[in-house]
């Protein structure tokens, strides 16, 4: 006589899903949380700190700003015949000869200063994305390729990438700025070259972790490519910590450029950023006119500070030694 169970028929799902190793969803609450994807997950974690939720939104207002700058501010601040010496260094709510309102008052060439800084957050941004992604592609690559390969080659590589680590980021531009010159492109490879050790570091470290464990030795047992192995099996469970030091870096990237403009080896006159903004006036500061340099200052600390407050928030998340 045979078991009942064995006797009753299994649906073909079941047999489909015990063949994957999967289990078949028995009630509608397990589909739904079946479809909470990891996204999902990390943005539902995230807005449960107000701060960090709050940074973000003035994050997304000043990249909004800056992009409708040319359609939102009266004055074209690159566009030199525009402007006017006449009303250079007038205080906030001055109405200047063209007719409109400089709600924050003038530079020291008759820029209109709210005009000029969101403009110059549009340089700030701009070189801080560009440096970020261009040193995360070079540095993750560097760093996985090393971890992967190993001997001489993870040698060579990683004794570049901490040779570079011992030298301040900011000595290192301010030798490559004089060197390549002055330009995007130049400022760019600039920022690029002093922080793109950061990213090789951290793949490094992640990437040694995972090619120690078993399905990275099941891949090379296949056996699967080289490229394939790191990029479709190691790369994705390496991004967490990259996602960290991509925010963090950002942030260093847009502080560095503004240093390096400040100190008159960033952008062209022509094209002023916030660095710039701060120099022209800080030798006004002791005279009274404070808002040359004290609004684009606050501009700059605001755009950082947010950045960095979404960067704690996200290594929070991704740390798992901080789960409780």
């Amino acid at each position: 006589m045979s078991h009942p169970s064995l006797d009753a028929p299994v649906p073909a799902a079941g047999i489909e899903s015990a063949a994957l190793g999967t289990a078949v969803p028995a009630t509608p609450s397990h589909t739904t949380s079946a479809a909470v994807t990891p996204v999902r997950a990390a943005w539902r974690e995230f807005k449960e700190n107000r701060i960090a939720l709050g940074a973000l939104s003035v994050v997304f207002l000043i990249i909004a700003l800056a992009v409708a700058a040319p359609w939102i501010t009266p004055q074209n601040p690159y566009d030199i015949g525009s402007l006017s010496l006449m009303d250079a260094r007038r205080p906030p709510g001055y109405v200047g000869s063209e007719g409109y309102t400089h709600w924050l008052g003038t530079d020291a060439s008759g820029r209109d200063l709210l005009s000029a800084i969101l403009y110059g957050l549009r340089i700030s941004i701009q070189m801080g994305l560009m440096a970020g992604l261009v040193g995360l592609v070079i540095g993750t690559t560097l760093g996985m390729v090393a971890a992967y390969r190993g001997g001489r080659i993870e040698t060579v590589i990683m004794r570049v990438v901490d040779l570079q680590l011992s030298f301040p980021a900011i000595l290192l531009a301010l030798v490559l700025v004089a060197l390549l010159g002055q330009g995007k492109t130049q400022l760019i490879a600039a920022l690029v070259a002093a922080q793109y050790a950061y990213f090789a570091r951290t793949a490094y470290g992640a990437a040694s972790a995972e090619r120690r464990k078993d399905y990275v030795e099941a891949a090379l047992a296949v056996p699967l490519g080289g490229s394939r192995i790191v990029f479709r099996h190691i790369l994705p469970n390496v991004t967490p910590p990259l996602i960290v030091v991509a925010t963090v870096q950002i942030a260093n990237s847009i502080s560095l450029e503004a240093t390096l403009s400040f100190l008159g080896l960033g952008l062209p006159v022509t094209e002023p950023s916030l660095g710039m903004l701060i120099a022209n006036g800080f030798q006004y500061m002791m005279s009274g006119r404070y808002w040359i340099s004290i609004y684009p200052g606050i501009a700059l600390i605001v755009l950082i500070v947010a950045i960095n407050l979404v960067g704690d928030q996200v290594r929070d998340q991704f740390n798992p030694r901080l789960k409780r």
